[in-house]
């Protein structure tokens, strides 16, 4: 958790711990969480973020603005001053992952570091899969609901 202390006129990145003047802020982890996912899923390019259970739940909540799903397949660090994030997503395919990344990486900058005047020092993201849109239709018209998260090569090795 950051605690942010605020002092009258001090600006909003002046970020001394503790009790001050007029008390402190304290902001938890998943508040950080949140903010990244959210700016994560409005990302051009990105299909979903998280894998498994988590990727279940931000496709139910993670669409809501102010959910508190999106963050949970968002891991994060916070410190008094700053914040480190790991994140997940499966990419659209056609997308150039390395441009994609940068976005992602300015766009949860922008987000957190505006909304908690924390400092993001680092965002490391796993690319994980890659979603082929024709791949979903074709599972669906057969029935396939054993998805082994987008990779097939372990139902053709025997």
């Amino acid at each position: 958790m950051a605690d942010v202390g605020t002092q009258g006129g001090s600006s909003a990145t002046d970020r001394s711990a503790g009790r001050t003047g007029r008390g402190t802020t304290t902001i938890a982890d998943g508040v950080v969480a949140t903010i990244a996912g959210i700016a994560i899923r409005e990302t051009d390019g990105v299909h979903s973020v998280g894998r498994g259970a988590s990727k279940a739940i931000g496709a139910v909540t993670g669409r809501r603005s102010g959910s508190s799903g999106a963050g949970r397949a968002v891991k994060v660090e916070v410190g008094e001053k700053e914040a480190a994030i790991d994140v997940d997503v499966e990419v659209e395919y056609g997308v150039q992952i390395h441009k994609l990344a940068d976005r992602i990486r300015a766009q949860v900058t922008d987000a957190v570091e505006t909304m908690t005047g924390l400092e993001v020092v680092e965002i490391n993201i796993y690319v994980f899969d890659v979603h082929v849109p024709d791949e979903d239709e074709d599972e669906d018209e057969r029935g396939d609901d054993n998805r082994s998260g987008g990779s097939t090569v372990a139902a053709r090795v025997q």
